[in-house]
């Protein structure tokens, strides 16, 4: 029994992996102990052994320490990361510090996509096509519909064409404020569980987390990733990937409650705002704060 090993054991009741978490102390120091299916344990080996290279740039991450088999299933030993959570104290701070903060999730996040894709996959614009298909498939079968749905949808449409020849690379998968920790004065990425490879712009597709609570932090996340030169096709490609996003996200919630679908609702609303029924190519949210006024 792998509680064994540890000579206390605190179960933690957050996030949607599925996993069961738990704070795991050993001679005084904590661990984060996390437990999945037996099943999943190639998969938790595959992003183990990732999480390991990148370990080794020195990145401001968790870090995965041991991986294994138990009674309980497949276990993964990571390091336990101090401070607070992100999203839930971002506005302890000035707008300037939260700035900050995002470039430095921008310049984490250029180093975590050095890692490349597999040599044999499939071509971006292939894979990104059946994915937009299947979640308008999901929003036209839904019972649920919000306004403006239709200004989406004709964007994704009408901007196919902007896939073709996207590089790809490794993927956090779930690169969003609420998987960020504030460590005194830095940021400290969780949560791999998600991992994917594809087009590395993609990985801003849950930039609305941000946005909503912090656009400060938002905008110096795309800053800091592009080194304050946003590209204008960048914008493009991320009115795509949060369109894409948005559709899914209310059939999405449906198994998880009202209150869900609520908040997805409302974001859907947020993301119409923000790109003025997606006449916009910046989302209104945006603004740029070079880093010496941001530290300043």
């Amino acid at each position: 029994m792998i509680f064994n090993k540890f000579d206390s054991v605190t179960g933690i009741d957050k996030g949607w992996s599925g996993d069961k978490k738990y704070c795991a102390v050993k001679d005084g120091t904590k661990y984060l102990l996390r437990i999945s299916p037996q099943k999943k344990y190639g998969n938790r080996k595959k992003i183990h052994k990732i999480m390991k290279k990148l370990a080794e740039k020195d990145i401001s991450m968790c870090r995965s320490l041991k991986i294994g088999l138990c009674r309980e299933g497949t276990y993964v030993i990571q390091s336990w990361v101090n401070g607070v959570d992100a999203e839930e104290h971002i506005h302890d701070y000035s707008e300037k510090q939260q700035y900050a903060f995002g470039f430095q999730a921008g310049k984490i996040l250029q180093e975590i996509h050095i890692i490349p894709a597999p040599k044999n996959q499939i071509e971006w614009e292939i894979r990104f096509n059946m994915k937009m298909n299947r979640k308008i498939k999901m929003y036209s079968e839904c019972p649920i519909k919000f306004d403006g749905a239709e200004y989406i949808i004709d964007y994704l449409n009408a901007n196919r064409a902007l896939l073709k020849n996207r590089p790809q690379c490794f993927q956090h998968g779930d690169y969003h404020i609420g998987n960020m920790m504030i460590d005194k004065d830095k940021i400290v990425v969780i949560d791999f569980d998600r991992y994917d490879f594809g087009d590395p712009w993609e990985e801003f597709n849950r930039i609305v987390w941000a946005a909503q609570t912090s656009p400060a932090f938002a905008s110096g996340m795309i800053n800091g990733y592009f080194d304050n030169l946003v590209p204008e096709l960048f914008w493009k490609l991320l009115k795509l990937y949060i369109g894409s996003n948005t559709l899914s996200s209310v059939p999405w919630a449906i198994p998880f409650g009202e209150e869900q679908i609520n908040v997805m609702l409302n974001q859907a609303k947020d993301v119409l705002e923000w790109y003025d029924n997606y006449t916009l190519t910046v989302p209104k949210w945006y603004i740029h704060m070079d880093q010496e006024r941001a530290e300043g």
